[in-house]
């Protein structure tokens, strides 16, 4: 389980670290060309029930924590749904179970999101 810090909150968020590996490479895609974007995603099982969406914004400091010293590997089609779907006016809604059923992971590089 990786966790995400966003701005001052010292509460992390936590994610599991493929989700988070790909949310790292969209957000320093699109943040890096000073693009905002929202990013939402529903509650686990054992937190408050409900959903939280955060905005994500260039001027606004993020940190990526990862349980696992590999780097995760991206699934270059999924990671250009993602970006698609960060770039439309719902944001970005993240389900864990996207992840999970990813047949091939693959490196692909952030250039080919210049379009996304």
């Amino acid at each position: 389980m990786g966790y995400l810090y966003y701005g001052s909150d010292t509460q992390a968020i936590s994610m599991p670290d493929r989700m988070l590996a790909h949310v790292k490479v969209l957000a320093a895609t699109k943040l890096r060309r000073n693009e905002s974007f929202t990013i939402t995603w529903r509650h686990t099982d054992d937190e408050a029930p409900g959903r939280t969406t955060l905005w994500l914004h260039p001027a606004i400091p993020l940190r990526f924590t990862f349980s696992t010293v590999d780097a995760e590997k991206i699934d270059g089609p999924l990671l250009q749904r993602l970006a698609a779907e960060a770039s439309s006016s719902g944001g970005l809604n993240l389900d864990a179970r996207m992840f999970e059923a990813s047949a091939d992971p693959v490196a692909v590089p952030v250039r080919e999101l210049a379009h996304a």
